[in-house]
């Protein structure tokens, strides 16, 4: 995430810190919206920075020590994760993937695909598909509410088939 902070503005995260610093700015919120009106930041960035420059409970661990906590425990369902970032990472090079405390999002302008490892046994892929009716499979958010419109419980490496694709797909073109 760094590495692309700095081809994407040319400055390193340790400046954009001391930016925020500077404009006196503590709210998560303020943060975000300074960063993108005035620095022209993506959601995804602005939103990094604003975890970093606050010391936040998700910014106080590097992405890889959230991950590996988030599967603690979990650590089969991890090979599932892996694919389904995988692949997603196919469909364009404009992808942020922010790891939280408990779920890992995926975000283009905005965010697609949230993962999250909801039992021992399932992940829960939250997905953006405006209008699209749910199915059997395709669920409706659930427990993501308004961060998502569908949702796909995935128990199985093989469940992150063709028809799935499609859906992250689809999530990942309507996201501009």
């Amino acid at each position: 995430m760094e590495k692309g902070l700095l081809e994407k503005t040319g400055q390193p995260l340790e400046y954009w810190i001391k930016v925020v610093h500077e404009a006196k700015l503590e709210k998560h919120k303020a943060i975000i919206d300074y960063l993108k009106s005035e620095h022209g930041f993506t959601h995804g960035f602005a939103n990094f920075v604003a975890l970093k420059s606050r010391q936040s409970d998700a910014a106080s661990f590097d992405d890889d020590q959230l991950m590996l906590n988030q599967y603690n425990g979990k650590e089969n369902l991890r090979p599932i994760c892996d694919l389904l970032v995988k692949e997603i990472r196919k469909f364009g090079n404009d992808i942020t993937e922010t790891p939280k405390k408990d779920s890992l999002s995926l975000i283009r302008k905005r965010q697609f695909v949230l993962i999250k490892p909801a039992t021992k046994t399932r992940i829960d892929l939250g997905l953006k598909l405006k209008g699209k009716p749910t199915t059997e499979r395709l669920g409706d958010s659930g427990p993501f509410g308004a961060m998502c419109t569908h949702r796909v419980q995935i128990t199985e490496i093989a469940q992150v088939d063709a028809e799935l694709l499609g859906w992250l797909k689809e999530a990942y073109d309507s996201s501009i």
